[in-house]
């Protein structure tokens, strides 16, 4: 996440579109978004050509080539180089308004293929800023803001999807970073995996799952053919907001997948049919409201009578998953506890009906500033038979973060690597009793507790005897200190009359 100096200059940027006409912040974000990723995609080709001029080879699959691009918008021959950041930023602003939004915008429709995601996900798209002195000091103010190279384009998201809602604009919030991360490192992502977020948003899951891949299987993704199913048909999502398409596409195509089956959809509506199709989930479903029964798919009513999104996306993932699928899904505690029938129907699916793992409860700062619900993460395997004996719970009392608004950084309160570390050593959890932070409980005694699957059910708190003296100790104890207070009393008056 960013903190100060950063936060200023997203404010400052978001402050000149402001003072120039531009009153939504909707579109803000949206012509916020197009040059920071014209930038960042300049950026990372230049590292791909610093390290082929290191080893002398050339550039994969670049993006930007030699010569001209014929635009199909206007028919004429333009420069590649002319469309890269790091030139036309240095353009007089009248040049570099004209090479941006009549070439450079037109040219990101065209970077991922005709018919990709990515090209479906800018098809209508504007850009809207016709003032050069407004572009010339947007650049300015990103080329600041990303001038220490770091990626920095989903923080920057957050904090932006942050203002919108506190605009009272958009309700989205960002998953952070780090929890996202924890999510992956559990559940292991590999190449043999097919990988859906059904709410995908900004596509932050299956991004970090990418990484993931790209850094513990880089071996065999030099095969041409893993290298092709990595590019094609390992990642998915789906999103009911263009935007948070658009951003999505992005983010992967910066992450070299450069053809997510990306899908702008609602995925509980009967537009998405998908079932046993994938072997992982990783997701954190919108759950601060209900749906209208139209728009809900016959097959997820007839699993979860209700119309409450937390429950119908769970639903919605043990329909999507092949047999043997594994997911991981950000729930609020309402799913753990909740007495409502819908509640324990699903709660009693995960248990009797597939392979309830691990229920992983987080501290309701988590997602501050924007919420502060509490929430806790979900494991389960996909059976169809059950499978469940027993449950592993883990009460996160610390992500690294202070629980207030700020999220101050306290790296020596973090619990992440704990539940990394005993998640993947399990069989070292069973001789741990309910008196600990972590601890298995029995499939036979979550069933006697209605399916209830809160921590706090099972927890067993120790506590501690004291003993107290006897009333009349006490009394002499009090009568022995008031006769202090009064002799003490009494000297002062004498002192004060002598």
């Amino acid at each position: 996440m960013i903190t100060g100096e950063k936060k200023q200059q997203v404010d400052a940027i978001w402050q000149t579109f402001w003072n120039n006409g531009f009153t939504q912040p909707s579109a803000i974000f949206e012509q916020m978004t197009y040059l920071l990723f014209m930038k960042m995609l300049d950026d990372r080709e230049r590292q791909k050509e610093q390290i082929a001029n290191l080893t002398g080879d050339s550039v994969d699959n670049p993006v930007f080539l030699p010569g001209d691009w014929k635009n199909p918008a206007t028919d004429q021959e333009v420069p590649y180089k002319e469309m890269r950041w790091h030139v036309f930023k240095e353009m007089e602003p009248a040049k570099m308004l004209n090479r941006v939004r009549n070439d450079a915008f037109i040219f990101l429709r065209y970077i991922g293929g005709e018919g990709s995601a990515y090209s479906r996900a800018m098809e209508d798209t504007v850009f809207q800023i016709t003032n050069p002195r407004l572009l010339s000091r947007v650049v300015e103010g990103i080329e600041e803001l990303t001038q220490d190279g770091s990626d920095m384009m989903g923080d920057v998201y957050e904090y932006m999807l942050g203002k919108m809602a506190a605009s009272g604009t958009n309700g989205q919030f960002r998953t952070p970073r780090h929890i996202i991360k924890m999510m992956v490192d559990l559940m292991r992502p590999t190449l043999d995996d097919k990988i859906c977020d059904p709410a995908m948003g900004s596509a932050g899951f299956i991004m970090e799952a990418a990484k993931y891949i790209a850094e513990n299987q880089a071996d065999e993704l030099l095969g041409i053919e893993a290298k092709r199913r990595y590019e094609h048909d390992t990642f998915f999502g789906s999103d009911s907001d263009a935007s948070m398409m658009r951003i999505g596409c992005m983010n992967m195509m910066l992450h070299d997948v450069t053809d997510p089956q990306l899908f702008y959809r609602n995925s509980l509506s009967d537009d998405n049919s998908d079932t046993n199709k994938y072997t992982l989930c990783l997701a954190n479903p919108p759950f601060a409201g209900s749906l209208d029964r139209d728009d809900i798919a016959n097959s997820l009513l007839s699993a979860v009578t209700t119309k409450k999104t937390e429950l119908l996306f769970l639903a919605l993932m043990m329909r999507m998953l092949e047999p043997g699928g594994r997911c991981a899904s950000i729930v609020p505690d309402t799913v753990l506890t909740g007495d409502g029938a819908a509640y324990k129907t699903i709660r009693s699916a995960l248990v009797d009906k597939h392979c309830l793992k691990a229920v992983i409860t987080m501290p309701s700062g988590v997602f501050q500033p924007y919420s502060g619900v509490s929430t806790a993460i979900i494991i389960f395997t996909k059976t169809g038979t059950g499978g469940t004996d027993k449950v592993w719970f883990y009460d996160m009392r610390a992500d690294g973060f202070s629980l207030t608004s700020q999220r101050s950084p306290q790296p020596d309160r973090n619990d992440i690597p704990d539940i990394v570390s005993r998640f993947h050593n399990l069989e070292a959890e069973n001789n741990r009793d309910r008196k600990s932070q972590s601890f298995f409980v029995d499939v036979k005694t979550i069933r006697e507790n209605g399916f209830d699957l809160s921590y706090k059910r099972y927890h067993e708190v120790e506590r501690e005897v004291i003993e107290y003296d006897s009333p009349e100790t006490i009394i002499t104890r009090m009568k022995e200190r008031q006769s202090k207070i009064d002799n003490a009393f009494a000297e002062f008056q004498r002192l004060l009359n002598s």
